[in-house]
């Protein structure tokens, strides 16, 4: 089946492909609107856009698909139940599909929905208590932003907005922006709602490959870009973002840092790499986060499917430091990580390199004028970037293995056919991506110091990267853990914040399902007590009868 289904995908791929170069080399849209049911004045259309926007995203998301699926064949060979995963994932390939194609509010939220629920499903795909405990954490934050959006559908609804383009602003919609931005973090796991992230990465390394760099935790970014013109009508949308998103970046590429789990690691290189396109969002800038979005995804598939591919060489361990000297053993694999790790840099002419380095100087050419602490703790968190990224290399690839003597690595044909498409588009994509897409811009102009302050970057956090791992001197305890622990997120919303939360649902489920509420507690107490009363009084006793009667002769002969 996995064979089949590959096959289909790359179809859908041509055809999008076609439909993309027709779409952008004509610079038009076309919003195609199909009437499902026409009756008397009730009239329910599904409407379809194809704009350079949609197609492009949706042929990027296809590609991956196919490579994913090609990797899947080896990683799940030995898996009882491949169909249902395949399913799954052609089920979540769709719920994409939706969440592009469609700009109707309702459709939008069956692609929304659709992408948490099969997440949930696909986190919780191996049963046990780790994967059912990341599902939840999962599942239950992204279902804040679910609820945030239905709301802000019912307020559109009210107003009698139905489609994306037609949303105009006026006093009753002034909660839907921050509804919105709510649901966009939750989906992209901005901090707070950061930690469900690396939870997820109970999945199947397929999942995480395809999850993690163009579907589920770019949604968020993608609904903000279509939502862009109505969202900048809230005059604090972007001073919200911004903070937001610049203490994300950071979080991310300092607990990448201090991680030992290659999945975690490139998990949190993703969520540093998504609050890059929310702050490039809060800048102004709606077309160069797109861009970052498009080339992002290319190279981070890559990463993981890579990752993947040593995950299943070293029986499935992911432990960073067992891995080493697969330079001599795995060149195709080697050279894959070295590309996409250097385009996740920005390293020169690659595809990061075009997205990434327009928006750190975009980045400096505004926000040294304006907030010089976003520009210290951009420039850090790009720093750090650098550093994990050279961790990372140096740990698989240059360091000696710790696996055992008999480990057998090797590569085959259908490995090799899906890190070789990525790996010619992590090179190629983001050029092509501008050449197509990008619009005629002016360049950021400042001074020629400035203009080296990418490169110097890159080789800062190469010497950070290189002097971390041949270092062995331990940091402060505390700062270690703070990291490894997402700044104690990751405790707060997994430990403290159930238990505080579950406190009033369990008082209330030992009153009502397990005993008597409180009214007729109460009342059962006070009778009791009443009953407990009499009883003692009529305990037959003979000298209370005596002294009973003595009252009652006395007080009737008083009465006379």
């Amino acid at each position: 089946m996995a064979t089949i289904t590959t096959k289909l995908l790359f179809m859908m791929t041509i055809m999008s492909i076609m439909l993309m170069m027709m779409v952008t080399f004509t610079q038009s849209t076309l919003l195609i609107e199909w009437n499902i049911i026409d009756f008397n004045n009730m009239i329910i259309s599904l409407p379809i856009i194809l704009d350079p926007t949609s197609t492009i995203f949706m042929t990027t998301v296809l590609i991956i698909a196919t490579s994913v699926m090609q990797f899947t064949k080896t990683y799940m060979m030995n898996d009882k139940t491949t169909n249902r995963f395949i399913i799954l994932i052609l089920l979540f390939v769709s719920s994409m599909m939706f969440l592009i194609m469609f700009p109707h509010t309702m459709l939008l939220l069956l692609g929304w929905d659709g992408l948490g629920i099969t997440s949930f499903v696909l986190v919780i795909y191996y049963n046990n208590a780790k994967s059912l405990g990341a599902g939840m954490i999962t599942a239950l934050t992204n279902r804040i932003g679910d609820v945030m959006l239905l709301i802000s559908i019912a307020l559109l609804f009210n107003q009698g907005h139905w489609m994306i383009q037609n949303i105009w602003e006026n006093e009753a919609m002034k909660w839907i922006p921050f509804l919105i931005m709510i649901a966009a973090m939750t989906k992209s796991a901005q901090m707070p709602f950061s930690s469900w992230l690396p939870a997820a990465m109970a999945a199947p390394t397929p999942v995480s490959a395809l999850v993690h760099s163009s579907t589920l935790v770019t949604a968020g970014v993608y609904l903000l870009y279509r939502f862009y013109p109505f969202m900048s009508t809230w005059k604090n949308f972007k001073t919200i973002l911004i903070m937001i998103a610049t203490m994300t970046m950071l979080m991310a590429s300092a607990s990448a840092m201090a991680e030992c789990d290659m999945k975690k690691i490139i998990a949190l290189s993703t969520l540093s790499q998504v609050a890059i396109m929310m702050f490039t969002l809060s800048l102004g800038l709606p077309e160069i986060a797109f861009f970052h979005l498009i080339t992002h995804a290319l190279f981070k598939a890559l990463l993981f499917i890579c990752a993947g591919n040593m995950i299943d060489i070293h029986h499935h361990s992911q432990d960073l430091r067992q891995m080493g000297n697969v330079s001599t053993q795995l060149p195709v694999i080697t050279t894959a990580i070295s590309i996409a790790n250097m385009a996740l840099c920005g390293a020169p002419f690659l595809a990061g390199f075009y997205s990434k380095d327009l928006i750190i100087e975009s980045m400096t050419m505004l926000m040294t004028q304006k907030n010089l602490i976003i520009f210290l703790m951009f420039v850090l968190a790009t720093i750090l970037t650098t550093a994990y990224s050279a961790r990372f290399s140096m740990y698989t690839m240059l360091f000696p293995t710790t696996s055992p003597s008999s480990q057998y690595s090797s590569e085959n044909m259908t490995q090799i056919i899906s890190i070789s498409v990525l790996a010619t588009l992590a090179v190629m994509g983001g050029a092509i991506t501008n050449w197509i897409f990008t619009i005629p811009s002016v360049e950021p102009n400042f001074s020629s110091g400035m203009k080296i302050l990418a490169p110097l970057m890159i080789m800062l956090g190469i010497m950070m990267g290189v002097m971390t791992v041949t270092n062995k001197s331990t940091a402060p305890t505390i700062l270690v853990n703070s990291h490894c622990y997402m700044w104690f997120l990751t405790p707060l919303s997994t430990h403290i914040t159930p238990n505080v939360m579950m406190k009033l649902p369990l008082m209330e489920l030992k009153e009502v399902d397990q005993g008597w509420s409180l009214i007729p507690t109460v009342m059962f107490n006070s009778m009791k007590s009443q009953s407990s009363t009499t009883m003692k009084i009529q305990n037959n006793s003979t000298l209370t009868y005596i002294a009973s009667v003595a009252i009652i002769i006395s007080w009737t002969m008083l009465s006379m």
